[in-house]
């Protein structure tokens, strides 16, 4: 079994920050690009940020300068760090990952539950 788990969604003023956490655990053998997702009320999913197995990230346009994502291959995990938060960042985020499990012994694409962001105004 391969789950990833979000933390640190929460209510946060517009101008504020917040730190998004995803573990990854399981049967892994190893974990390829990861990236944040987010998904509004009557929207579709966006991409947020990617982030390569080597650490080179990529983010939507309108995140840029203000989000930041890293990783810790040694603790499989992925965050996203979000400052000067507006309120048309309120969505919720999803963690994603491409993981090799120890299973299947494939890489395989997984989501994680998510977790909610709201920004108020």
């Amino acid at each position: 079994q391969v789950q990833l788990v979000e933390s640190g969604g929460g209510l946060v003023q517009a101008g504020g920050s917040l730190r998004l956490s995803c573990a990854a655990s399981g049967s892994i053998i190893s974990i390829y690009a990861m990236g944040w997702y987010r998904q509004a009320p009557g929207k579709q999913r966006e991409l947020v940020a990617r982030i390569t197995d080597g650490g080179t990230p990529n983010y939507a346009d309108s995140v840029k300068g203000r989000f930041t994502i890293s990783r810790d291959n040694a603790k499989n995990m992925v965050y996203l760090q979000m400052s000067s938060l507006k309120p048309e960042d309120t969505a919720v985020y999803y963690c994603n990952a491409d993981i090799k499990n120890n299973y299947y012994k494939i890489v395989m694409n997984y989501w994680g539950q998510g977790t909610q962001v709201t920004v108020s105004s």
